[in-house]
């Protein structure tokens, strides 16, 4: 099987998604390419039947005039036009041979129930309710890991980056959307961002500005805020005192604030709402992680001024005519990136193979050793056999010269498309010792390298980066980072824990070869110490 040619992959490759879309669309920008074609797919359909439709009425409306124009005729003189046998019977014709020859085929020519059925059909192909809770989601995580402000989001800068604007209605829908998962701080940020969009005095800003505050007063309460809640439950009643839950709301912030000794006449402003998070995101590890993200401070890797560029090829025959470009990022623990590793012609082929065997990416639970989703972990992956192309094949035997580690016991080469704010908290490749059953069903031992694949650019976003190290790896198409997971005793080198940060804008694509330990004992022999 050749290569696939490059001129027709952008097609094909869609043409896959299109066929294969499954839930949770957000989780993967590939799949969700497949909504914008069947957003075409319904439009170029409306427009046939809305062509259809015309024409239809069209011939209705000719009739109608028909109809009027020989009615008017003959009502001038019935009796002279009645007297008329022709007439008569051109008459009764009209309503009865004429009428199931001509009129009822264009009464009874209503495309509706096709038209219906074409669009449930496109509708396979389109995001559900589930998606939608998915990409607020994505967002919301956005705005917390990248620091962005909730106004600048509605008006279209993300980041720096311009975007479309929010209305007031789609800032009040993801406030309500953060409000269904019990996300009270953000609700709060976007239902206010809604309110102070709204005009003061139409009836209908008024109607929806009752809405917002009864949202925002519930949100404030349950992030703590009574007395501000009070406050916009007054405002509340003020515009509808017909209220019930607002009337019964406001007696027991009033309650509550005076068994705190609180008073509620006193001058009050809007309170500076913080982010509650869980004790994890509160460690110094994940701090430290999102600021990375957000390129704050400068990069620490130690041995900074002794990291070199170089060209290798291992001896190996298949790198000596053209040897691999190796940058050194950092020494402890060994980790290279290898640049133009690939082609644009292989990436597209991997692409285009994987595609269609995207499902949502999964983790090992540590206590079960099954193969679970999770919200830590927003992509969607699939994996290929060196047997399903010749490209995989290639890039198989390219890792293994690049590396000198045998790859017969290696997993096969993952690929994943990371979603709308795609990402993958810290974590190791490898399992450690508690995780005794983690690679047992391989029988190949532990994770004792990863190479990792960079096939897209990436417009901001998406950085690999390494806590413990202070290491921040931007991704470049067609590069590669390789490090050692383990050290030569077999103890897992801790300080490779990475993560892969939110995708802000752009798409990503990646591809993993996870190399284990069976097979490496000539390549890669033990060592007593410790740390070697």
């Amino acid at each position: 099987m050749m290569p696939l040619p490059e001129l027709f992959w952008n097609f094909l490759v869609l043409a896959c998604v299109a066929v294969y879309v499954k839930a949770e669309v957000f989780t993967s920008m590939a799949h969700l390419e497949a909504t914008l074609y069947a957003e075409r797919d319904i439009g170029l359909t409306l427009r046939k039947h809305v062509q259809k439709e015309r024409e239809r009425l069209n011939k209705l409306e000719k009739l109608a005039g028909d109809y009027e124009q020989h009615s008017r005729k003959a009502l001038a003189d019935p009796n002279y036009y009645l007297g008329n046998p022709v007439n008569a019977f051109l008459l009764i014709k009209r309503f009865t041979l004429d009428w199931d020859k001509e009129v009822l085929p264009i009464l009874g020519n209503n495309s509706w129930q096709d038209l219906n059925e074409e669009l449930q059909y496109a509708r396979q192909d389109l995001p559900n309710y589930e998606d939608l809770s998915g990409a607020a989601t994505a967002l919301m995580r956005l705005q917390d890991t990248y620091h962005l402000d909730t106004t600048q989001i509605a008006h279209g800068n993300l980041g720096g980056v311009s975007s479309s604007t929010l209305s007031d209605d789609e800032c009040f829908e993801l406030g309500r959307l953060s409000y269904n998962e019990d996300d009270f701080y953000h609700t709060a940020l976007w239902m206010e961002e809604a309110m102070d969009r709204l005009g003061k005095d139409e009836d209908e800003e008024q109607e929806k500005r009752a809405e917002l505050l009864d949202y925002l007063s519930f949100s404030y309460y349950k992030q703590g805020y009574t007395k501000h809640a009070l406050v916009l439950t007054k405002e509340l009643l003020a515009i509808d005192p017909s209220h019930e839950r607002a009337s019964n709301n406001k007696r027991y912030f009033e309650d509550t604030l005076r068994k705190q000794g609180v008073s509620i006449t006193d001058y009050h402003e809007r309170p500076s709402i913080k982010r509650q998070v869980d004790e994890y995101r509160e460690s110094q590890e994940f701090q430290t992680y999102e600021a990375m993200c957000r390129g704050e401070g400068k990069q620490k890797v130690k041995d900074a001024d002794k990291l070199r560029c170089r060209y290798i090829h291992n001896n190996d025959p298949t790198l000596l005519l053209q040897p691999v470009k190796e940058e050194q990022m950092s020494f402890d623990p060994w980790l290279v990136i290898y640049h133009d590793v690939l082609s644009d012609r292989e990436m597209n082929d991997i692409k285009l193979l994987a595609t269609p065997k995207l499902n949502r990416a999964t983790v090992q639970n540590s206590k079960t050793g099954e193969l679970e989703t999770a919200n830590y972990r927003i992509s969607k992956s699939a994996w290929l056999k060196a047997t399903d192309h010749p490209t995989v094949a290639k890039i198989n035997d390219r890792i293994e010269a690049v590396t000198k580690l045998e790859l017969d016991t290696a997993e096969e080469l993952q690929i994943a498309n990371y979603g709308m704010g795609g990402h993958y908290e810290p974590h190791f490749d490898f399992a450690r010792k508690e995780e005794k059953d983690a690679f047992k069903s391989l029988g190949t031992g532990n994770r004792i390298a990863t190479f990792l694949i960079y096939m897209s650019d990436v417009e901001a976003g998406g950085a690999t980066v390494f806590p413990y190290i202070g290491l921040k790896l931007h991704p470049k198409k067609g590069a590669a980072a390789f490090w050692y997971n383990l050290y030569k005793s077999g103890d897992g080198i801790y300080n490779t824990r990475h993560a892969a940060c939110p995708v802000l804008v752009g798409v990503k694509w990646v591809a993993n070869k996870w190399i284990h330990e069976r097979g490496q004992e000539f390549r890669r022999p033990c060592s007593i110490s410790p740390d070697e």
